[in-house]
């Protein structure tokens, strides 16, 4: 079993950090001088800005070949410019022997050599959203209401050693990106949490609904989900990953009782799994805070993300600051519609330094990000334009 350690960079005047060191800094107690800079939601930006990031197809994504699979990531990192990356799981060696992608005139297909079987592939659809269908939403045929059937919808993983993952190949991929990238910029391995995973078991209504009504069955599911984020967690420390990304949503609906019974509980002890593999935690809490800081502070995260303001409700990041009161690394939270999208250059300095400030009053605990997905009308240029603004305005003194 591999241990990723986190290795804090020291800061010396005049000498320039990684990306990897800013974040490094960012999440140590002394905090930085020099801010990182990021971007949430990775895997969203590079599938609505395909065209634009990199010269390859679209269907490169799924190629079992090293080399193909490092041309786009190559040039997907250069063309954004921030500070970490994803870090992928991949095929294994036997499965990289036996399959192929071909362009069949019914499209592109995976086929797999030894089986026979075939797998036609989509080209994702930008946003997400379906040309074909309306309400964009979960709504599943049946709704498990046993533990049984809870057993028989959550599959856990197999129950394998980390040396097999590594010795399949499953980490191949992995380890030529952090020989290429991991010394300037810091891996990242993204993951949801137990509840908010309910969502794709019974669906927004289904889930609202056990919640209030079928409290053992959420737990039994979250307890299911969370011996599946553990595993998940080990799997991103095989792969040499430094840091843990746990989102979820919807549970600024529930109460402040539910969501500790049922999501604060399990958080902690997925917060504790990620720093016993030696990883740093990041959680992303989508939606209003209000009513919950405590709770969200508790969980026990290094690093805390936040929405913008947005949907009825208001998170400044200067207040966001002072609540957190350097107890853990914030995340900026830009408006990436209202200025990312929408701003003219001034108003984006103008917010970049506002945030960087704010971070400053957090003794330099502060990683600059946007606090939703970059949207599909959002240019690959604005972006990196977005990037390099964070670095011309990033020395801020801090307190």
């Amino acid at each position: 079993m591999i241990t990723a350690r986190l290795h804090v960079a020291k800061e010396k005047v005049g000498e320039r950090m990684t990306g990897r060191q800013k974040i490094e800094a960012a999440l140590s107690r002394e905090g930085t001088h020099e801010f990182p800079v990021v971007i949430c939601y990775e895997q969203v930006y590079i599938r609505d800005h395909w065209e634009q990031l990199t010269s390859c197809p679209w269907w490169f994504q799924y190629v079992p070949d090293l080399e193909r699979q490092m041309l786009w990531h190559r040039e997907v990192i250069e063309k954004t410019g921030q500070d970490w990356f994803d870090l992928p799981g991949f095929y294994s060696r036997e499965e990289r022997r036996n399959i192929s992608i071909e362009d069949h005139p019914e499209g592109i297909v995976r086929l797999n050599n030894r089986t026979g079987k075939e797998e036609k592939l989509i080209k994702p659809e930008i946003s997400g959203w379906s040309a074909s269908t309306g309400s964009q939403s979960v709504h599943p045929e049946h709704i498990p209401e046993t533990p049984e059937e809870i057993e028989a919808a959550i599959l856990l993983p197999p129950d394998s050693s980390l040396d097999v993952l590594r010795s399949e190949g499953r980490a191949d991929l992995a380890d030529e990106m952090l020989k290429e990238f991991g010394g300037n910029l810091f891996p990242m391995y993204r993951l949801s949490s137990p509840l908010w995973c309910c969502y794709n078991l019974w669906g927004f209504e289904g889930m609202m609904g056990m919640i209030g009504s079928r409290t053992d069955l959420v737990e039994f599911a979250c307890s299911r989900f969370l011996a599946s984020a553990i595993a998940g967690i080990r799997k991103a420390a095989a792969l040499g990953a430094e840091g843990i990304w746990v989102e979820e949503a919807l549970t600024d609906m529930i109460s402040p009782q539910s969501f500790e019974l049922l999501d604060v509980r399990f958080l902690k002890q997925l917060m504790e799994e990620i720093h016993a593999m030696g990883m740093k935690s990041f959680y992303y809490f989508c939606g209003n805070p209000e009513g919950k800081w405590e709770q969200i502070l508790s969980v026990g995260a290094d690093a805390l993300a936040l929405e913008e303001s947005k949907k009825g409700f208001s998170i400044d990041i200067e207040d966001v600051v002072t609540r957190v009161g350097k107890r853990c690394t914030v995340l900026g939270n830009l408006d990436a519609v209202g200025i990312l999208q929408d701003g003219n250059d001034e108003q984006l300095k103008a917010e970049i330094s506002r945030q960087l400030a704010a971070g400053g009053q957090n003794g330099g605990r502060f990683i600059m990000s946007v606090g939703s997905p970059v949207t599909p009308g959002t240019s690959v240029d604005r972006v990196q334009r977005y990037c390099d603004l964070v670095r011309e305005l990033q020395h801020v003194k801090t307190e």
